[in-house]
């Protein structure tokens, strides 16, 4: 296998925002706040308890408060973690395809290990990756390159060899970072955002269109334009 596949979790292989946004409604009912919509919480996703504590009640790290009601958002979501979440619609295919065509793949996500490893078992990812790497895996999270190349080294991999999937700037950040390929995952939760400007070497609009993309990335004449 001459190359790996480095997938973000939130937002690119999973849709983990029902879950998420039900944590955060949570926080509402907490303060005795009605709920309020899932469409105005979606988008907040993939930054985890700070976008969703800032969408839902307008907090912000240093606020006062901000990080007991932090500790009761992770804790309600650890409880609640796989009732909606599910992968992305032609994620089960895809992956279907890397395995056939001996492509290895794996996860390099800024979920702490023990929100993200439960959801990757649950979803039967955890026998099918080669490596997972969490946002406290390694001393530092993305736009930092150290979870990438972590990754890639586990795998025995050079970051040449890989390319990076993410769904939001900071996934690309990171993958440029490395000296990987990178993929915007545009149907993810970047609806705020033009993944256009994030310059990123693909972008993929559904996660059908990734396979073609990978395919494009992995061919010798592609290998070689980037060397």
């Amino acid at each position: 296998m001459e190359n790996l596949v480095l997938f973000d979790f939130d937002g690119t292989l999973a849709d983990t925002a029902p879950d998420l946004a039900a944590a955060a409604n949570k926080q509402r009912a907490h303060r005795g706040l009605p709920p309020l919509p899932y469409e105005a919480l979606r988008p907040h996703a993939s930054h985890g308890a700070r976008g969703l504590l800032g969408a839902a009640l307008g907090l912000r790290p240093g606020d006062p408060g901000y990080e007991d009601c932090r500790q009761r958002f992770l804790s309600d979501y650890a409880e609640a973690i796989v009732v909606h979440t599910q992968l992305f619609p032609g994620v089960p295919e895809l992956l279907d395809e890397l395995a056939r065509h001996h492509y290895a793949w794996g996860i390099v996500t800024n979920k702490v290990e023990y929100l993200a490893l439960p959801i990757i078992r649950h979803l039967g990812l955890d026998s099918r990756c080669v490596v997972t790497v969490g946002g406290d895996t390694t001393p530092h999270i993305k736009p930092h390159p150290e979870p990438l190349l972590h990754a890639a080294r586990q795998a025995g991999y050079a970051p040449a060899q890989c390319i990076y999937i993410g769904d939001d700037e900071r996934d690309v950040l990171a993958g440029k970072a490395a000296g990987m390929a990178t993929v915007a995952a545009a149907y993810g939760y970047c609806s705020l955002e033009d993944p256009a400007t994030w310059r990123a070497d693909a972008i993929a609009r559904q996660a059908p269109d990734l396979w073609p993309i990978i395919q494009r990335w992995s061919t010798p004449t592609a290998q070689t334009a980037r060397t």
